[in-house]
């Protein structure tokens, strides 16, 4: 019964877990460029009161199941679902989306590099192309002010016009993708940033439309992947088995009370 007491608060902690993870799913619906988390479990260690195979008998018979009681649930991770989302039109110049594998690297103010799918880039007050907590992209690309129209092909060359000179733009940068052998291991750091990790692997970094990465996509951005209805359920089932789990707490404690007063 005392057993049965901590095997439950092991589940109830559990989907609390999960529940936190859920919330933050639905809480980022419309963010542009999110990645939804998916709760892993693991059930604990178990107490073997009979061990399978064990003998039975003089005559070399044999428990075919044994006896195991276990011990309840633990999260064993929080992984990161790097599943492209659904491409919305936009129609602005400086909103790019990749049509497959990849993200924008963006530079950060300590000189790192990070990694996005949001690409609802805008320009800054000196004409760099930057995110909008103002991190440059990376290679920087500067708009002159002059420009009055840029292009930014499926290979992410970015182009500009200038007034009197429409027949030949101006090549103003080339944007470069990074993929990663595990992207799941990468480590988000809000903003709709990642950072890489021992767990992701090195960059990989590339031309788009080229070596397995993404074509570039100008007014074009890449919504969330959370599905909304999936995570309802999933919350509604997270819900029913933290209730459950205290269903089994309260039916111990009965056990408990039934026990002590028969001793008495």
């Amino acid at each position: 019964m005392f057993r049965a007491l901590w095997t439950s608060a092991t589940g109830m902690s559990a989907q609390q877990k999960n529940l936190d993870t859920i919330s933050n799913n639905l809480a980022n619906v419309s963010t542009p460029g999110f990645k939804k988390s998916r709760v892993e479990f693991e059930d604990l260690v178990y107490q073997d009161l009979l061990i399978p195979g064990a003998e039975t008998s003089l005559q070399s018979t044999h428990h075919p199941t044994g006896a195991q009681i276990g011990s309840g649930v633990r999260v064993s991770g929080v992984t990161k679902v790097i599943t492209p989302g659904e491409l919305v039109e936009t129609g602005r110049e400086f909103d790019l989306a990749v049509d497959s594998e990849g993200f924008f690297q963006v530079l950060l103010p300590d000189g790192s590099i990070a990694y996005t799918r949001a690409g609802n880039f805008q320009k800054s007050e000196d004409g760099v192309l930057v995110t909008p907590q103002g991190y440059p992209l990376f290679p920087e690309v500067v708009i002159p002010q002059e420009v009055i129209q840029v292009q930014v092909s499926h290979d992410g060359v970015i182009t500009g016009i200038i007034p009197g000179q429409e027949s030949s733009p101006i090549v103003l940068g080339q944007i470069e993708l990074a993929r990663f052998i595990n992207p799941s291991g990468l480590k988000s750091i809000g903003k709709n940033l990642f950072v890489q990790t021992y767990a992701s692997g090195d960059p990989i970094v590339g031309i788009p439309g080229q070596e397995g990465f993404g074509e570039v996509l100008q007014g074009f951005l890449e919504i969330s992947n959370v599905n909304a209805v999936q995570e309802m359920i999933s919350m509604l089932l997270s819900q029913r088995v933290y209730d459950m789990c205290s269903r089994s707490i309260i039916a111990a404690d009965n056990m408990m009370a039934t026990t002590v007063n028969i001793v008495r």
